[in-house]
């Protein structure tokens, strides 16, 4: 038999049931994207970590010239080195058919006999290469997939200057390769950059690197320092062309997905607060409003012995049912959505074992949140219920003072009908009602223009990349720095019509303690291809004497326009230079520091050379470049500005997109919720009030006006005031997404507040409809009745 106060639970919430469902949505849109987002990043994770374990993936890294083998050994013995591994990594050209442009490749050597010691291949299909054969490799799968190739196929490359037939007899993943980009690509592109493994006999025949290495992996000690092993290991190898050694964390394909699993823990922690935000908010608009207009049946309730306890504890069920259905509903929806992510993700990182890790303390935590933001939200509504004294309850609510409106003082309100009269002074009266609605609405209105925000964000940033920054048509990478004289060959090339020399060079910079390990790009005089951008995207120059850096480089190193920075060049000579720091502007990808050409070859006493140029080229006569271009050993990467501007697009459409397109879905509920409990409430609390206008006379028309009028009115004014609240969202996501890879500028297209300002219209339109029927089915003879 249940209770007296169960039974009125469960009348109460039939009753609202509408107000529960989009309330119980709100709560389960900010769980599952708290789910979503957080068992995608502990998935990434934990699946990281297991490949990197069990494939053996290497703690610090150094490239070098060439250095006998006979130094393994002494490298061996510095104190901390568990394990490592000396091998061959080269650069070459692919010739593939399916390509008009050439496509880059690397191919590294693995142990003569066995698999490698560190770096561990992951194979998919096929075997490792026979030690005696000397064109057999294992290709990586991204590349085989792209260009359907199987095994037995061969691969035509140009590899150290020579012409080459590779067999391909394995397919594999590699812990190193989990983001696999070209040199000079910001994104991967398996269809234009490929990995490939041969035996070290084979590769150090075909290169010249007999009893040779220029590559070194080592894995350390779990309890050795990785800089004190870093700074023998650079001591030891400095006398053969090594540059410095680094830890897995600036490893290229580890430090692109620890920092995508970065971004995401930063979305992680601000979409579903903003979300859990809104729903504690509505939950306390609800339950306050509930409370109201239940104030008599309180006083009843105390009347008849229900104590304090047991009348709080009565509204804290409440709540909770609501609670328990959103968190069920956010649960189911958040696990259905974080697998299918975590798909999406296999796909664009190589994990080869990725899947979705359900974690019961992720699920647990965001239960917990939304409980917390619940009760928090119905506090105040519950405690003015439990200290209501009956004497007072029981009596009707003490009618508003009327009094004079200020809104009279103005003549143009008596141009106004008595029915728009009438809604202003309503407002007027209850002004605090009328904000509290405002915030609510506001509030879901800035939810939507923080969800479309991004997409307009990247575009931008796309748009300013490829079409103000990179303005040339193809960049080409070389294996070793060229004389400058070369760019000559190349405008001379048919259908190049512009070419323009770059330089980058290693560098260590250093002020006041503060280090940074990047390059500096030389960049000759009124440089067209290429062109740095100031805050306005406007171009500007690089000076003639001193740096030019990027605004996020400036912030790690804590310099400032006029400061003199330490530069230790990081290759031939290892020069020291101090260097005056001219101006700093902002930069959206990577950290960038920029040098004129001649003042750099100055300092180094050095020839001008390049290590990659930017070509301007004839559409018409591209076919043939390309061609010509195949055959130039010395290139190790060709990059097509408007391939990696698609390939940036398709994979921000494939990742980021989708999950800002959940949030657009998510953040629609949450709008449509707010509207329709701001509406269902102000039925239930006038819902007496309009029938007996009804009775006297009113039409359904005029009732409908007063009603939706006022709702209408404040609409309209949240909508400015979503928009300045979803400005600021969305600056403070800027702010918080500033990362060394990349940052996103603040930017919102007009038609974001146009799209933000139809759902909301929408969705006022829509309740409106629902809660009109609502409206409808009142029985106007019960309603001049006292409360039963």
């Amino acid at each position: 038999m249940l209770s007296m106060l169960s039974r009125k639970l469960r009348r109460d919430l039939w009753q609202i049931k509408g107000q529960v469902i989009a309330v119980a949505l709100v709560m389960a849109a900010g769980i599952a994207m708290f789910i979503v987002t957080f068992g995608v990043v502990d998935s990434l994770k934990l699946t990281r970590d297991s490949y990197y374990d069990s494939h053996r993936f290497a703690d610090v890294f150094v490239s070098l010239k060439r250095a006998p083998r006979s130094v393994l050994s002494r490298l061996h013995d510095i104190p901390g080195v568990m394990n490592l591994e000396g091998r061959i990594s080269f650069g070459m050209t692919l010739q593939m058919p399916k390509l008009q442009e050439p496509a880059t490749g690397l191919i590294l050597s693995i142990p003569n006999h066995g698999e490698p010691l560190l770096h561990k291949l992951y194979l998919t299909m096929g075997r490792y290469p026979d030690v005696m054969s000397v064109n057999e490799v294992v290709a990586d799968d991204a590349f085989i997939e792209k260009h359907g190739l199987a095994l037995g196929d061969k691969v035509e490359v140009i590899l150290n200057s020579k012409k080459r037939h590779l067999t391909i007899v394995g397919i594999a993943m590699s812990p190193e390769f989990v983001y696999s980009i070209a040199p000079g690509a910001m994104m991967p592109d398996p269809l234009r950059f490929g990995v490939f493994w041969m035996r070290e006999r084979s590769l150090e025949a075909t290169v010249g690197m007999k009893g040779a290495f220029n590559d070194v992996l080592l894995m350390t000690e779990p309890t050795a320092s990785d800089n004190t092993i870093k700074t023998q290991l650079d001591q030891l190898l400095e006398l053969y062309g090594s540059q410095p050694s680094y830890g897995r964390e600036l490893q290229l394909s580890n430090f692109f997905l620890s920092n995508e699993i970065e971004q995401l823990e930063i979305i992680g922690w601000i979409t579903p607060f903003i979300f859990l935000s809104v729903a504690a908010f509505l939950i306390n608009v609800v339950m306050s409003r509930l409370i109201q207009t239940q104030r008599e049946q309180i006083g009843m309730l105390k009347a008849l012995g229900y104590s304090n306890w047991e009348i709080g504890l009565h509204y804290v069920k409440m709540a909770s049912v609501v609670t328990v259905a959103g968190a069920v509903i956010g649960v189911i929806m958040g696990i259905w959505l974080a697998a299918g992510l975590t798909n999406m993700y296999a796909e664009f990182f190589r994990l080869p074992i990725l899947k979705y890790h359900f974690s019961l303390s992720i699920i647990t935590t965001a239960v917990m949140i939304c409980f917390i933001a619940v009760y928090g939200g119905i506090y105040v509504a519950v405690k003015n219920a439990i200290t209501l004294p009956p004497s007072e309850a029981m009596r009707p609510e003490p009618p508003t003072t009327y009094k004079s409106s200020f809104l009279t003082s103005y003549q143009w309100i008596h141009h106004l009908s008595y029915l728009s009269r009438i809604i202003l002074r309503q407002l007027e009266r209850r002004p605090k009602r009328a904000a509290f609605s405002v915030l609510g609405l506001s509030m879901a209105m800035s939810i939507l223009i923080f969800s479309f925000f991004i997409e307009d964000s990247v575009n931008q940033m796309v748009n300013i990349q490829y079409q103000k920054a990179q303005r040339e048509d193809v960049n080409i990478s070389f294996v070793e720095p060229v004389s400058v004289s070369a760019i000559n060959s190349l405008n001379q090339m048919e259908g190049v019509l512009t070419a323009e020399p770059y330089r980058d060079v290693p560098v260590l910079l250093e002020f006041q303690g503060q280090k940074k390990q990047t390059s500096i790009t030389a960049t000759p005089t009124n440089a067209l291809l290429r062109q740095i951008l100031d805050s306005n995207n406007q171009p500007v120059s690089v000076p003639e004497t001193g740096l030019l850096i990027s605004e996020k480089l400036a912030d790690i190193l804590g310099v400032k326009s006029g400061d003199t920075v330490s530069v230790q060049i990081l290759e031939e000579k290892r020069q020291e230079l101090m260097i005056d720091v001219r101006s700093i502007n902002k930069q959206w990808l990577g950290l960038g520091a920029y040098i004129h050409t001649d003042y750099l070859h100055k300092l180094l006493d050095q020839h001008p050379r390049m290590t990659k140029a930017a070509l301007k080229i004839d559409p018409q006569k591209q076919e043939q470049l390309f061609e010509r271009l195949k055959q130039v050993p010395q290139i190790i990467g060709l990059n097509i500005v408007e391939v990696l501007k698609r390939t940036f697009n398709d994979i921000m459409a494939e990742n980021l997109y989708k999950t800002m397109t959940t949030n657009i879905i998510f953040a629609s509920f949450i709008c449509f919720g707010v509207i329709y409990n701001t509406a269902r409430i102000a039925l239930s609390e006038r819902w007496r009030e309009l029938a007996s206008l009804r009775v006297l006379g009113l039409t359904d028309k005029e009732v409908a006006y007063l009603l939706f009028g006022e709702l209408s009115l404040l609409t309209l004014i949240a909508i400015p005031v979503g928009i300045f609240i979803g400005r600021m969202l969305s600056f403070g996501m800027t702010e918080s997404m500033d990362t060394e890879l990349f940052r996103i500028p603040f930017y919102i297209e007009n038609s974001t507040y146009g799209y933000g300002t139809i759902i909301l219209v929408s969705s006022t339109l829509i309740s409106f409809v629902l809660v009109w029927r609502q409206l409808n089915r009142i029985d106007l003879v019960s309603a001049q009745k006292g409360v039963e």
